[in-house]
């Protein structure tokens, strides 16, 4: 039996079918590529896209400007501070509005839920600065309450049974009433960005967090930077090779990979119980977090220090330089560009740690702003844990509304790590 010869056009017929198959395998494994990408972007967009659904309505407020009677027999001149304001005013805007109330003060003290503790202290302020204002009729300006904020946020709804929402039908009925006389107005929410943490929704803001979370990330920059940069110096450019320094890269890189709640506990037992530093404070913070950030900044500048040119070194060891001068005049100065990118993501990566500060205390509830670092103090990733186990529906918004500051906060870190990368980074 014969075989039938090849011949140059079932060559070329058999390369074309080759390349054929070849280039499909090739635009399959493109389109796989861009389905991964188009999913993940999808996640990204639709987890985005809910909590800016969930936390815009954060960024503005509603306020009651409600006409005030200084009633002489009830204000306290000498000190405004112990007047019941919130009953004086929920009475005067009952009898404003015709009508009149029980026995038991129910219908005053409905009106009274509806403004915000914050009305007793803008009056008793307005008495303390101007005490001729006594027997006078004054305008004050206030946030209304939670539910009465969130119902002109259409979070609450009249369609809703009255036994699952905590506005009753007749509070419903004032508050529109106060909003068609133009009492009520919707405006920026700047106390979200000015004021600390409260117990009231309408009254809590982020800055005792950021502030916070600002005071650990300088204790951590200051400490695990410096530290650093320097291990990864001393191993890639001095330390000689051998089964110790192998020992110490394999645990560094080991570090790299534990749970950020291991470093808690490690913080928790070696600061607070053994030192016995400030519980809560941006310095335990910022210790634990250092901790935390090491391995990758020694890991990230070992990569950047790799990847100058051995040519770098062997031309400044040539021309005379000594060792020292060729790693700190030339080496880490081509290698600054990656350390610093590695130091800022690291930092972005500490901001965004819950786990950790929970374990030293940041769990509690701080409503100052932090003004040292021995002060205890909230993060933002702790606000974020508080708020969304509150049981106010109105600090869900809230919570929202702190996840994008926080987001706002790691896209502008790691965009000035991109942009020192792009500024000076060398292409050898």
């Amino acid at each position: 039996m014969t075989e039938t010869p090849v011949t140059s056009e079932m060559r070329a017929d058999r390369l074309r079918a080759g390349l054929k198959r070849r280039y499909a395998r090739e635009g399959r494994f493109r389109l796989y590529g861009l389905l991964a990408i188009g999913v993940a972007v999808g996640f990204l967009l639709l987890l985005l896209g809910r909590i800016i659904e969930q936390g815009h309505t954060a960024f503005y407020t509603h306020t009651v400007t409600v006409p005030v009677y200084m009633d002489p027999a009830r204000v306290n001149r000498a000190y405004p501070q112990g007047t019941n304001f919130e009953l004086l005013v929920a009475e005067q805007q009952l009898a404003r509005m015709g009508i009149a109330d029980d026995a038991e003060g129910t219908k005053a003290a409905a009106m009274r839920s509806l403004f915000s503790s914050e009305l007793k202290f803008a009056a008793a302020a307005r008495i303390q600065n101007s005490p001729g204002l006594i027997g006078q009729t004054v305008p004050i300006a206030a946030p209304l309450s939670d539910d009465a904020d969130l119902y002109f946020k259409h979070e609450i709804s009249r369609d809703t049974p009255a036994d699952q929402r905590r506005l009753s039908d007749e509070q419903i009925g004032w508050l529109d009433r106060m909003k068609a006389s133009g009492q009520v107005a919707a405006h920026f929410n700047s106390g979200l960005f000015t004021k600390g943490d409260s117990t009231e929704p309408e009254l809590a803001g982020v800055l005792g967090a950021v502030v916070g979370s600002a005071l650990m990330l300088l204790v951590t920059a200051f400490i695990a930077i410096p530290l650093g940069v320097g291990a990864a110096l001393y191993l890639e450019e001095f330390a000689p090779r051998g089964r110790i320094t192998d020992l110490i890269e394999v645990n560094i890189n080991n570090l790299a990979a534990v749970p950020s709640i291991i470093y808690g506990l490690l913080g928790l037992a070696l600061f607070i119980n053994w030192m016995h530093l400030p519980r809560a404070s941006p310095l335990v913070g910022g210790l634990v977090l250092a901790l935390m950030a090491l391995p990758t900044i020694i890991i990230a500048t070992r990569s950047s220090l790799k990847a100058v040119p051995p040519s770098i070194r062997e031309a400044a060891l040539a021309m005379g330089a000594s060792k020292t001068q060729t790693v700190f005049q030339h080496t880490l100065p081509l290698a600054m560009p990656g350390v610093m990118t590695g130091a800022i993501i690291s930092m972005a990566h500490a901001l965004g740690e819950t786990a950790p500060l929970l374990l030293i205390g940041m769990v509690s509830f701080i409503p100052g702003i932090p003004a040292s670092f021995g002060e205890p103090t909230g993060a933002l990733p702790s606000l974020v844990y508080i708020w969304e186990n509150a049981s106010e529906r109105a600090f869900h918004e809230r919570t929202a509304a702190a996840i994008l500051v926080l987001l706002a906060f790691m896209i502008v870190m790691n965009a000035a790590a991109i942009f020192m990368r792009r500024r000076f980074e060398r292409r050898w």
